[in-house]
């Protein structure tokens, strides 16, 4: 819905682009490991140009930015999970706004996602898929998005190793007999 109070907001950020500075935004990293111990990010479909990007979008007025990344995974995939509070990395690219371009800067928030919803509010807007990092990590058209996909995996598998003890597609550890 249009509203005379969104309309000042795209004031306000077409004049800070104006001015050279880049508009933040937030976005969640959403990624799971399956039943078979690999780990999978999500990649989604934007909704104007179709391509694949990540749950991102502006920051809510009176939010924490991980909150808003939260918020925005729910909203355009129906994830829902365990967010990190702090920032992951970030990237920029160029964003279209009416007859212009203007650069962004994206703060990643991880999401390990728990569930996903029957219904969301952009469910019949996107298309979802599941996919191993560094297919994910090709799939987008930012480079430093796909870097930072690839970081944090390398990352969250170390992670996951030191805890289980068991390489990535190892499966579950099977209870000793005796």
């Amino acid at each position: 819905m249009f509203t005379y109070a969104l309309m000042d907001k795209v004031k306000q950020r077409k004049k800070r682009a104006a001015h050279g500075y880049p508009l933040p935004q937030v976005a969640a990293l959403a990624y799971r490991w399956s039943e078979a111990g690999r780990l999978e990010m999500l990649v989604l479909s934007s909704r104007e140009t179709h391509r694949p990007v990540i749950p991102k979008g502006w920051p809510i007025k009176g939010r924490k930015d991980w909150k808003s990344a939260e918020i925005e995974a729910r909203q355009e995939a129906g994830l829902v999970g365990q967010v990190i509070r702090k920032r992951a990395g970030q990237y920029r690219y160029w964003k279209r706004i009416d007859r212009q371009f203007v650069l962004v800067q994206v703060s990643v928030y991880l999401l390990e996602v728990k569930r996903q919803l029957d219904d969301w509010p952009e469910r019949n807007e996107r298309v979802l898929i599941w996919l191993p990092p560094e297919d994910a990590a090709l799939l987008v058209d930012e480079t430093d998005l796909g870097a930072l996909i690839l970081d944090v995996a390398r990352d969250l598998r170390r992670q996951r190793d030191r805890v289980t003890g068991l390489p990535e597609g190892a499966g579950k550890p099977v209870a000793e007999t005796t």
